[in-house]
């Protein structure tokens, strides 16, 4: 399969980006988008030219770091699949493709499609944890949960923190991962603790990072690799108002 690239590249921070367009030939149907990019990047290398820039780690879907919008939709075009477990199959041969990295105030880019998304760090560290001892891993059915809540719980911790949910809306919010890690403690024992801060202190810090307001669009929810429910940001304002509640003088 043959296919023409446009590739969003920028040196730094401070400069000036641009689209550039590339030519890529012979490539499998079932390469992953990532071995596409890293044969365009062999080429490149061969060529003495600067390789692509990109985000990769796992390569399983499970670590959120292929942060790629394509086509204009973060991941790509299939539902609840990550970059890296898109394959070249999904295209067509000859399609123009254009690769983007994720766009957001809260994501600066650092170079090519590489973006800065520890944000989302600062946003955990404000009450996304908690300060129980939980044991080892024998311990676990010691705590007795109550099945649909173990379910809802662990339905919001299969967010991986790629920051597609921000990248798909207009404007850039960080509603559905904040309240997918709200969302995940609130439903287990372990987190009653901290409950009654959780959600204030990790909304002010979301607030803080410059990420936008929710307006209901739900595009978080439609590009969301884990295909993660909108439900998480009703339970996110509901604990963030409760809290707001219980902490007033």
């Amino acid at each position: 399969m043959n296919f023409t690239l446009h590739i969003w590249r920028q040196d730094g921070p401070d400069s000036a980006g641009q689209m550039r367009q590339y030519v890529v030939e012979d490539i499998s149907e079932h390469a992953s988008f990532l071995e596409m990019l890293d044969v365009l990047n062999e080429i490149l290398i061969r060529k003495g030219e600067e390789p692509v820039e990109f985000d990769h780690d796992c390569r399983e879907g499970i670590c959120g770091a292929c942060s790629l919008v394509i086509n204009g939709v973060g991941h790509g075009p299939e539902r609840g699949t990550t970059t890296c477990q898109l394959h070249m199959r999904s295209f067509k041969n000859g399609d123009e493709i254009y690769i983007e990295p994720f766009r957001a105030g809260a994501f600066p880019v650092l170079r090519d499609l590489v973006v800065d998304r520890s944000a989302f760090d600062r946003i955990i560290q404000a009450g996304g944890y908690v300060s129980v001892r939980t044991g080892g891993a024998p311990d676990a059915n010691a705590l007795p949960v109550p099945k649909i809540e173990a379910d809802l719980a662990m339905d919001a911790a299969t967010c991986i923190g790629c920051g597609a949910c921000v990248a798909a809306c207009p404007n850039a919010a960080a509603m559905l991962f904040t309240g997918a890690k709200v969302s995940q403690m609130l439903h287990l024992p372990q987190g009653q603790v901290e409950r009654v801060q959780r959600a204030k202190a990790m909304v002010e810090q979301m607030d803080a990072e410059g990420f936008g307001r929710c307006t209901n669009l739900e595009e978080c929810e439609a590009v969301c690799p884990k295909e993660i429910s909108v439900s998480v940001i009703t339970e996110l304002n509901r604990e963030y108002l409760r809290a707001s509640l219980l902490s007033r003088d």
